[in-house]
This record gives structure tokens, C-alpha cells and sequence, in this order.
């Protein structure tokens, strides 16, 4: 079973399906403007949120032919595919629906043919007098999404992560207080989560690489210490702007960290001294990839410290939870037999060392 999933990043494409950002602009009393930054083609192409990746869904043949649209014939289809989607997306005022329109399409041309095109729709509704509440929904066909809100006040914006469906708190369309910190933490130490299991399979790899040196606790211990303070690092330089380094390298460069502790899994059985300084520079490079995702959510600026935090424990808490889940599937059972090393170990690293290869050509050939 364990081996089963090992192999299946060896399909996965480059197009991760990822939340779409939506921007509440509550600055004028008579109206809604909403600023959606999604990838169309996966909205159009109907991909939901049960791929991790365009590649996995059955649309993907309907998806590629949109993405190799030009920007100017992507943007005249949407606009047929308009009224479509607006039927699909909610948004309340005191819990009758507002009216939506599309009143701008930005579609770039593709530049990274290895990132998702990213889209930006400008979406507008007229306000009634005398409203308190608005809520906002997107459909659960199309995944998650994280909505933020801007205010009249000028008060920063309030950031909610709402998953598959999920209909949004009511938004007090007068001057309120924020989201707690609490509520941040917690939401965002479920994004965390969630980017590694179940969406990471890079990251699941690379930690099923740091498990499978040893079932010994202290190899272990001393791998993950060293890769948590390495990504702990870099995801705030990378998150506060002091770091921005391409995905060109930082990609491929992750999946061959998967290629280096698979392949050192091969060829010793105990903890070299170089293999956590090894460890720590690739941590480095994760929390890279970390940083990106958060980027891409955007945090509210006065609690960055509160979702950076969540985030990270989320993150911790998903390795754990990944490393519980192979020592119970591996070495609970079988670490005391003479055969595990060379029925378990040394084929799991196999394949986890030609999934981490594949991706190394792949980021690089579509760089």
C-alpha cells in the first residue's frame, strides 16, 4: 500500500490546482467590487478539488486546449463562459443575493509554460441602503477559496480561508473589529496541513526520505530538527520579501533534494555526519516553496507573525503526521525483521529516488 502511493507522483503535472484569491472592496456604501485571481482555465475547464493537479482530473484534455489559447481568444471565451459562471458564485447582502456582473477580464500571456496563468476577474454588485451583512460563497465544484476583505475604514485586510463550499462568516459591511488572532492561527495552521497532506507529495517524499534512513528515533529527530529550522527561516524571509528566489530553481531543486536522501537511503544505514547539513540547506529550499503559497494567499499585514506561526505548525504538524503513518504502515510491523531494510527500505527509496528524478527533468525541461 505504502509503495503504491510512493509511485503516483510520477504522473503528476506541473499545474497544481491551488485556491482562488478573492478581493472584497467594501470602500463605497453603494456597491461590491470583487477582484477574483484564479486560473481560468481550470474554472472553465470545471477541475475541482479533489485533483491535486490539472493533469489528474478528467478535464485535463479540455484544460490544455484553453491553455494553449492565446491571452486575447482565452479572454473572448470567457466572456461566453461569463453568465455560467456567475451562476455559480454567491455573494449575500443581508441574505438576499446581490447581482453580479463581470466587469473586467486580465488574462496574461503564458511566460512560465511550468505555473499555472493566472487570471485576474474585476466582479461588481449594487448595495442597497441601510445593509449590515454580506456573505460570500464559491462554489465547491471548484474548490476552495480565500477571501479578503477591504474596508471603508482602511483597516487591513481581513483574510478567510474558506474550504470546498464553505459559505463565508457574516461580513459586517460597517467598520468592525478584525478577525481574532486565534481565528488566524487556526485557519492558517490548517492551510499548513493541507500543503502536505494531502497536496504535497514532494514534501510527503522528501520526509518519507528522512524516515526510511532509520527507524531508530535519534536519526530521525536530528533530520526533521534540522529541516523545521532550515523552512521555519526561509518562509519568513521569503514571506517578509527579504528572500525571492525563481520556483525555476527553486523547484527543481527541491525534487532532487528527494533524489539525494532517497539515493543516500541506498547506500548507508546510520546518520552521516554531512546528512544534516544536507538536510538544513534543503530545508532551506522548502521553506522556499512554503513561501511562495503564502505569498500567494496574502496574509493581513498586521497579522503576518500570527498566520506565519500557523502556518508553520500546520506544516509540522502534516510531517508528523506523514511519519506516523509510515512507521504504523512499516517499521511498527516489521523494522525488527531481517528482511525490511531490503523488502521495504531499499524499494521505497527506489521509487522515491525515480519520482524525485522525473520531477527534476520535468521542472527543468518546462522551465
Amino acid at each position: 500500500m505504502l509503495l503504491t502511493y510512493v509511485v503516483l507522483p510520477m504522473g503528476v503535472a506541473a499545474h497544481e490546482v491551488r485556491p482562488v484569491v478573492v478581493t472584497a472592496d467594501l470602500s463605497r456604501a453603494d456597491q461590491v467590487a470583487l477582484t477574483l485571481s484564479a486560473n481560468l482555465e481550470a474554472v472553465m475547464a470545471g477541475i475541482g478539488p479533489q485533483h491535486k493537479d490539472t493533469d489528474d482530473a478528467p478535464e485535463a484534455a479540455a484544460y490544455n486546449r484553453l491553455r494553449d489559447l492565446p491571452a486575447a481568444e482565452l479572454k473572448a471565451r470567457f466572456a461566453t463562459f461569463a453568465p455560467k459562471f456567475l451562476q455559480t458564485v454567491t455573494m449575500l447582502a443581508d441574505g438576499q443575493p446581490v447581482a453580479l456582473r463581470v466587469i473586467g477580464v486580465d488574462v496574461p500571456d503564458v511566460k512560465d509554460p511550468k505555473l499555472a496563468r493566472i487570471s485576474t476577474l474585476t466582479v461588481s454588485g449594487p448595495l442597497g441602503p441601510e445593509l449590515k451583512m454580506l456573505r460570500w460563497t464559491f462554489p465547491a465544484s471548484l474548490g476552495s477559496s480565500v477571501l479578503r476583505v477591504r474596508r471603508a475604514d482602511g483597516a487591513p485586510l481581513e483574510t478567510n480561508w474558506l474550504k470546498e463550499g464553505a459559505v463565508s462568516a457574516d461580513i459586517p459591511l460597517l467598520a468592525g473589529a478584525a478577525k481574532g488572532r486565534v481565528a488566524t492561527l487556526v485557519e492558517y495552521a490548517a492551510m499548513g496541513f493541507t500543503h502536505i497532506l494531502p497536496k504535497g507529495l514532494d514534501h510527503i517524499l522528501f520526509v518519507l526520505g528522512l524516515f526510511f534512513l532509520s527507524p531508530q528515533l535519534r536519526p530521525l529527530l536530528v533530520q526533521v530538527t534540522a529541516f523545521t529550522i532550515a523552512h521555519s527561516i526561509t518562509l519568513a524571509l521569503g514571506l517578509y520579501g527579504y528572500v525571492d528566489v525563481s520556483p525555476k530553481i527553486v523547484e527543481p531543486l527541491i525534487a532532487l533534494s528527494i533524489v539525494f536522501v532517497a539515493v543516500e537511503n541506498l547506500m548507508t544505514t546510520k546518520l552521516t555526519p554531512w546528512r544534516p547539513f544536507v538536510v538544513f540547506a534543503f530545508g532551506l529550499l522548502h521553506g522556499l516553496g512554503f513561501a511562495g503559497i503564502l505569498t500567494d494567499l496574502g496574509l493581513p499585514p498586521d497579522q503576518y507573525v500570527t498566520g506565519l506561526i500557523g502556518f508553520n505548525v500546520g506544516v509540522e504538524l502534516g510531517q508528523l503526521a506523514v511519519i506516523a503513518l509510515a512507521f504504523f504502515a512499516t517499521a511498527f510491523w516489521f523494522r525488527d525483521r531481517t528482511w525490511y531494510r531490503s523488502r521495504i527500505v531499499q524499494p521505497a527509496s527506489l521509487l522515491i529516488a525515480a519520482a524525485g528524478m522525473f520531477w527534476t527533468v520535468e521542472r527543468i525541461w518546462f522551465a
